[in-house]
């Protein structure tokens, strides 16, 4: 059973977007901004409070990969696979960090600290090949910036702990 308490956010966002045009597409990209993802209990709020049914709300979550059903990984990893990324090997740092965090593209890590996923052209063509983690653009990634980019995180991490 999900934590989220989310009723208040759930209401401001039904009465801004209740009696517009596409107005569950954009709740739904609402929720998703908000939460990262779009969590069941939200979905059931939504259901209520614009009486659409739940049936509807998934088809429309499970058509666009945009939505997501699964928290994300508190470090999202994203390989540009626009097309100077892509000629410049960014299949193969998808691959990479595939194999270095054990997942699959799309998935997050076990321990729930890493998202890997790739996106279209993130607009720095002249830096190919990207990637993105948590906003932070890395340039001119090789395969072997692999490792040190999710020790960079892990870092980050530890010292999170320490701290605490």
């Amino acid at each position: 059973m999900s934590t989220t308490t989310a009723t208040p956010d759930i209401s401001r966002i039904v009465k801004k977007w209740r009696k517009k045009r596409g107005s569950l597409i954009m709740a739904l990209h609402e929720i998703q901004n908000t939460f990262g993802y779009v969590p069941r209990d939200v979905s059931l709020q939504l259901s209520q409070l614009m009486d659409v049914p739940m049936a509807r709300i998934y088809e429309v979550i499970t058509f666009y990969n945009y939505f997501k059903l699964d928290p994300p990984g508190k470090y999202t990893i994203s390989v540009c696979m626009g097309t100077a990324c892509y000629l410049k090997g960014a299949d193969d740092l998808t691959q990479a960090f595939a194999a270095e965090l054990n997942v699959e593209e799309g998935d997050s890590t076990e321990d729930g600290l890493f998202h890997l996923q790739t996106v279209r052209c993130v607009g720095c063509c002249g830096l190919a090949p990207v990637v993105v983690v948590n906003g932070e653009t890395h340039s001119a990634v090789k395969v072997e910036d692999v490792p040190k980019i999710i020790a960079a995180c892990r870092y980050l991490e530890d010292g999170k702990e320490e701290e605490e």
